[in-house]
Parts: structure tokens; sequence; C-alpha cells
């Protein structure tokens, strides 16, 4: 099974031998491939809604691994059990939706010993929230898939500290001056400067503050992307 490319990096930064909780599984394409590479022994491919359930359950039919994949209809982390799984995995979610997934249910409290996220907005207040719920970034990665940059994290317990400009945009990716997050930078300094230029001629009190705020954001990628090109 050939994953794309935003689900085989997730993938690759699921531990060997872990027992894998999969939120959001959709098409169950990721624990599927694991077992089947023999990167892990099993999985758990849970969703809330029944119909990509469904979808899961054909492809791990058809695959042959209904003994090694269950699926499981749940709301986030709801109707996982402590123990029966050490890994969890949440990709393609809004950051809202994926820090109310850890918040309701504590991975920690279910004897989770990893997390790998992928959030496809608000990477700030994913981050946030695991420097104020004992999670540490241990490793992180960024993919450009059909025009879209896709940032992923993955996670151990451990006591972590970010500045604001590591929140929004990742303390490994700076630090390692990721390649696509360069090219990221770069898109989000085009796309500031084509709002400020759409808001030119605006006169509001409302657009003058708006203005101010994409004038700040662009000042802020404008100073990362040329540290990280120095």
């Amino acid at each position: 099974m050939v994953l794309s490319d935003r689900l085989g990096a997730a993938a690759d930064m699921v531990g060997t031998g872990a027992h894998l909780a999969d939120v959001g599984t959709d098409h169950g394409f990721v624990p599927i491939s694991l077992v089947l590479r023999s990167r892990i022994p099993s999985a758990i491919a849970m969703d809330v809604k029944e119909g990509p359930l469904q979808r899961a359950r054909a492809h791990i039919r058809e695959a042959g691994l209904e003994a090694f994949i269950q699926t499981r209809l749940s709301d986030g982390l709801e109707a996982l059990l402590p123990g029966e799984a050490d890994s969890v995995l949440i990709a393609g979610m809004g950051g809202a939706l994926t820090v109310r997934i850890l918040q309701k249910n504590p991975p920690e409290d279910l004897g989770i010993r990893e997390l790998i996220l992928q959030p496809q907005s608000e990477l700030g207040k994913v981050r946030k929230h695991l420097c104020c719920s004992g999670w540490r970034i241990d490793r992180e990665d960024m993919v450009l898939e059909d025009g879209k940059y896709y940032p992923m994290m993955h996670c151990r317990p451990g006591e972590m500290t970010l500045t604001d400009i590591e929140e929004e945009y990742g303390p490994l990716l700076i630090r390692e001056h990721h390649p696509v997050l360069l090219k990221y930078l770069q898109f989000q300094e085009e796309v500031l400067e084509r709002n400020l230029d759409q808001m030119r001629d605006a006169e509001s009190e409302r657009a003058c503050i708006r203005r101010q705020e994409i004038e700040a954001s662009l000042r802020r990628v404008r100073e990362l992307h040329a540290q990280l090109r120095a």
C-alpha cells in the first residue's frame, strides 16, 4: 500500500512495535500500511463517523488484517481503554479539534507513550497545549503535497518551553532550517503582502487594526525567514 506523502511522513513517526490508536482513521490506510510492513503488531482504527469506519473495514478485510486491526466508533479517544494502545496518531484535523481531543481524554491517563500529531491549522495552539500538559516535541517534519503544507510532530512525555515564534512555526523545524519550512515562510510572505496590498485604501478603524496585525505578522515571518537563510 502506497501512502500519500503527508500520511507516509506521519506513519514514519510511529514507533516500531507500537500498539497504535489511529484517531480519525478515515480509510484506515496508515495502520494497514504499518502492519503490512511489520512496523507495528496491532492497531485500533477509530473514527467519529460510521461511514469512514465502513471504508476502513473494507480495506482491512481486503488486506487480510482483521486479526490485527480493530475498528471502533469513537469521538476522539473516548472509546479507547487504558492500556489498549501506547501510541496515538491524530492527523488531518484542525488544531482546535486536536487540542479538544487531547483535553477531553488525556492520553497520559490511557498509558500513551507517544503522540504523532499532524494538525491542519492553529499549530501554535497545539504546541502550546503540549507545553502545558507535560508533552515534549522530540521530532518534527513538514511536507508539501499538492500545493499544501503539512507540518507534523512526534511527542513524548516531558517538559518543554517554547518561544512564541517556536509555538507558531515549530522549534525543531526552525533549529534544523527545514527546507519545506523555508518554502512555507516564502509562501506566507507572499500571502501577507497580497493581503496588505488589498487593504491599502481601507480607512475604517477595523481595517486599520487588521492592517497593523498583518504588518506585525509579516515582520515576524520576514525576520525568521532571513534568520534561517543566513
